[in-house]
C-alpha cells in the first residue's frame, strides 16, 4: 500500500500532513478531513514526515505518539527547534500527564484516541483558525500592541521583543497572550482564562493552563532585575503587569 493519501481537488482549507502508522485509523482521518475541504498527506514514521516537511505549504501537523522508531513527542522535540508549523498530538492516552508533555514541546492542541469525527474537525478548525489565518484588527482599533518595550502585530502575529529582535509564538501561546493584553492589570484564573481563550486546554483542574501560561512567561522572560511580565498572584491566577498602547 503506498504510504502516501492525498486528496484530489476539493474546496482548500489547508494542507493537512497525518502522521500514524495505523493504516485503518490513517485512512478514515484522512477521508473525513478530505469529506470536509482538506487537503491531507499521510505517512507512517518520522522518516517520512522528515522527507515530507521540506516540499513546504503544511499548514498543520497530526501528529501520532505511538510510531516506529522515534516517537511523536521526540519529532515534536526535534520538530520545535526548526519550525513553528501547528502540530494536534493524537495519542491513545489521555492522561493530564501526557497532554501537560505535550504543551510543554510545543503541541498547539492535542486529541485522545478513541475520538470522532466531530471533535477532529472541531480541534483541526480551532487550530487553523489561530495558527494559520492572522485575525484582522479591528477598525480603530490599531493594528498593534504594545507593552513593556514589546510590540505584537494583530495582522502579521509578529512578536517583536525590545531588542527589536523576533520571538516565535505557537498558536495556543499567541491565543494566550491576546487575552492578557485585552485585560492588562488583571487577575485571571485558570476558569476566566480557558473562557476567554480559543485555545483547547483542557480543564481548570489540571496544569495544562499553568504549562502554557509558563510557556509565554519564558519567551517573555525580562532582563535579570526587571519585574517580570505576567506575574503570579498566589492563590488566584495571573496578571499582566504591564501597560497596554494600540498602534
Amino acid at each position: 500500500m503506498n504510504p502516501l493519501e492525498e486528496s484530489g481537488p476539493m474546496p482548500d482549507l489547508g494542507h493537512v500532513l497525518l502522521v500514524e502508522d495505523d493504516d485503518g485509523l490513517r485512512i478514515l482521518v484522512t477521508r473525513a478531513l478530505r469529506d470536509s475541504g482538506y487537503r491531507v498527506t499521510g505517512c507512517r514514521s518520522g522518516a517520512e514526515m522528515w522527507r515530507l516537511l521540506p516540499q513546504g505549504g503544511v499548514d498543520l501537523i497530526l501528529l501520532d505518539v505511538m510510531l516506529p522508531g522515534a516517537s511523536g513527542l521526540d519529532l515534536l522535540r526535534a520538530l520545535r527547534v526548526r519550525s513553528t508549523v501547528p502540530v494536534i498530538i493524537v495519542s491513545a492516552r489521555g492522561e493530564e500527564a501526557d497532554r501537560v508533555l505535550g504543551l510543554e514541546l510545543g503541541a498547539d492542541d492535542y486529541i485522545a484516541k478513541p475520538f470522532g469525527r466531530p471533535e477532529l474537525l472541531a480541534r483541526v478548525r480551532a487550530v487553523l483558525r489561530r495558527s494559520v489565518l492572522a485575525p484582522a484588527a479591528s477598525p480603530g482599533s490599531g493594528e498593534a500592541l504594545a507593552f513593556a518595550g514589546w510590540r505584537l502585530d494583530l495582522r502579521s502575529r509578529a512578536l517583536v521583543d525590545p531588542d527589536g529582535a523576533g520571538v516565535d509564538l505557537s498558536g495556543a501561546e499567541y491565543d494566550l497572550l491576546l487575552v492578557f493584553l485585552d485585560h492588562p492589570g488583571r487577575v485571571l484564573g485558570r476558569e476566566q482564562i480557558l473562557e476567554l481563550s480559543r485555545a483547547r486546554l483542557g480543564s481548570p483542574s489540571d496544569r495544562s493552563v499553568d504549562t502554557l501560561v509558563s510557556r509565554l512567561r519564558r519567551k517573555l522572560d525580562p532582563p535579570e532585575g526587571e519585574p517580570p511580565v505576567i506575574k503570579t498572584v498566589r492563590g488566584s491566577g495571573y496578571m499582566l503587569a504591564a501597560k497596554v498602547e494600540r498602534r
